[in-house]
């Protein structure tokens, strides 16, 4: 259990494997948050707080808000409901001297779960920024994206299925402040709302995640009060973009959630259920090692590792990025350009480590790993890797571009990935 600063309890920070043999049955598990780029632990190792998965519990008391009622003052830091460190409360700034406070009232149907960048207690899942590529944890970021209090998700503890998303979170004292140069609006007998500075996106996936057909579907971005709009033209554009009353802040198993400087997929129970294990990765991992794959130069075994090691050894596997063959560490055919000549297909082109994917969430089936994302060579099943090579992550201030979900790193070339070749079962 982890004390946050309202008093509350949050049984939320454990791993799911662990987790799942250290709490009672009775405990409700309403889902999971996963930061894409980290293969299973951050590279400084899983912490407190500050870990590459988050396990949403339900709380043993609830310590979920509700929109009560709304006023208007002239000075909005002076005000009572912001100077009362018990009461949660949104100032929405219009000007110097005219501002719209919304307070919030317990709701005891509600779980609240807060991230952001902050390592105060009000935030239960710190974030920080995901550098792409192969993690050292010696890179830092010197100028993060990510709000300190980016977002909130309410989980319906009378329905564990039903958790919706809000953008930015309250702070240590329970307030959340939109400047008066924050995007904001009160229209067509709405509510007072407004958005973030950078936002915080989110994109549902079109059909079943995990065992079935599915394929993602469009970038959105949801406000502080919930609704759902389309994108703005940039990231942080003053004119926000349309109400899209069609879709929904609750999250689905499969969303993703962006941040401006990290994206997070949201599973569900029920999703991870028809998701592979760990170990069930394991498995296949140990069944691809029982086939005794060949370098065809050195004529050693070569044996696909459960963890990823810096050194380097005769039996690790590498794939020719260009044809797919797999082979172990050796010098023939290399090119002044650093490029290397395929010994089967004389194909030329780069060489990378293969190295398992052991995220189980990210997985969309169950299966041998039969392919790599091109240029990380991280491994998963077919239907795993093609579905990622078709998912637009956002990047920067309007960009995307499909990542491997297990490292962050930018596809290359097209489709982004390869079907692995072993020299197998040749005895």
């Amino acid at each position: 259990m982890v004390k946050r600063s309202d008093g509350t309890e949050s049984p939320i920070l454990e791993e799911q494997e662990s987790a799942n043999s250290d709490k009672p049955k009775q405990i409700v598990k309403y889902g999971e948050l996963v930061i894409l780029g980290y293969n299973g632990f951050l590279p400084q190792g899983d912490k407190g707080r500050k870990r590459s998965k988050f396990v949403l519990y339900k709380r043993p008391n609830a310590n979920g808000v509700r929109r009560s009622r709304h006023y208007v003052v002239r000075t909005p830091h002076s005000s009572q409901a912001i100077l009362d460190a018990n009461q949660h409360s949104i100032s929405y700034t219009l000007s110097r001297n005219h501002a719209v406070i919304v307070e919030y009232t317990k709701d005891d149907d509600t779980d609240m779960f807060q991230i952001g960048r902050s390592s105060e207690n009000a935030i239960d899942f710190v974030v920080m920024d995901t550098i792409p590529g192969d993690k050292t944890g010696e890179n830092k970021v010197m100028q993060s994206t990510i709000s300190r209090f980016a977002c909130r998700i309410l989980c319906d503890r009378n329905n564990s299925k039903v958790a919706r998303i809000y953008a930015a979170g309250f702070d240590t004292s329970k307030n959340i402040f939109l400047g008066e140069k924050a995007n904001k609006w009160q229209e067509n007998g709405r509510e007072i709302d407004g958005l973030t500075t950078n936002g915080v996106l989110i994109m549902h996936p079109k059909g079943t995640f995990c065992g079935g057909e599915a394929i993602c579907g469009i970038w959105l971005e949801t406000s502080v009060g919930g609704i759902v709009l389309s994108l703005r033209e940039s990231r942080s554009a003053q004119q926000r973009g349309h109400v899209v009353d069609e879709e929904t802040n609750v999250l689905q198993d499969g969303t993703m959630i962006d941040l401006c400087g990290a994206t997070l997929l949201w599973r569900s129970s029920d999703g991870l259920a028809k998701s592979p294990s760990k170990r069930d990765l394991e498995k296949e991992i140990d069944k691809l090692n029982a086939g005794r794959p060949q370098c065809p130069v050195g004529l050693n075994t070569l044996v696909i590792p459960r963890r990823v090691t810096p050194n380097e050894n005769q039996q690790q596997p590498y794939v020719y990025l260009n044809c797919g063959h797999v082979q172990g560490l050796h010098d023939w055919g290399t090119e002044d350009s650093g490029a290397r000549k395929c010994p089967i297909c004389l194909e030329l082109g780069p060489v990378v480590k293969v190295i398992m994917g052991l995220e189980p969430a990210f997985y969309v089936d169950s299966g041998p790993p039969t392919f790599a994302f091109n240029p990380c060579g991280h491994m998963a099943t077919e239907r795993t890797v093609k579905y990622w090579a078709n998912v637009a992550i956002p990047h920067g201030t309007n960009g995307f571009h499909a990542v491997c979900p297990f490292c962050a790193s930018p596809l290359a070339g097209s489709p982004g990935y390869i079907r692995l070749i072993f020299q197998d079962n040749v005895d």
